[in-house]
């Protein structure tokens, strides 16, 4: 079952004396995390914070919330894991988020022999990299056009055209 409420980033710290506070943001940008009215400090969305104003600073988000107006009541909020609700999300058509990856079973375009299923996902930079966990041992698949050929994660599958030599031993 899908979260409704998605892990996005950590209160680090305050900026100033009028208690903004400083969001280590886990999106794929920064600015990604100023698009969101409500935030919330758990999974169930029950302690929300409401956002009155939110801007990138560097690599961070700055963010100011309501009632929260001194240094020393912005830092009770120090190390807390911040969540975004899923329904607030706006996913072009074809995204998908890494969490929703996780557990997804992974089938062969062809052949469809399943794989395995994604343990994980590492941000390389140039692209993600999956890791499929089939029986006791882990694959890295890298997540490019030309192996992927379609991701459904409301059936939870994924279907791929693997690098050759990477499932068997060919050369």
């Amino acid at each position: 079952m899908r979260n409704e409420f998605i892990e996005t980033g950590k209160i680090v710290g305050t900026h100033g004396v009028r208690g903004e506070m400083r969001v280590e943001p886990w999106c794929d940008t920064p600015a990604d995390l100023t698009k969101y009215k409500a935030l919330y400090l758990d999974n169930k969305g029950e302690n929300k914070l409401k956002i009155k104003a939110s801007r990138v600073h560097k690599n961070i988000v700055l963010i100011t919330v309501d009632g929260v107006t001194t240094i020393e009541e912005g830092e009770k909020y120090r190390g807390k894991k911040i969540y975004i609700a899923r329904k607030d999300l706006k996913l072009k058509k074809g995204d998908y988020l890494i969490v929703d990856l996780i557990g997804c079973e992974v089938f062969d375009a062809d052949t469809k022999e399943k794989y395995g299923e994604i343990t994980d996902v590492s941000r390389t930079g140039a692209n993600d990299v999956w890791h499929i966990k089939r029986d006791d041992k882990e694959y890295l698949i890298p997540a490019i056009p030309s192996v992927v050929e379609d991701v459904d994660v409301e059936k939870c599958t994924v279907t791929i055209t693997p690098l050759k030599g990477i499932f068997d031993d060919e050369d």
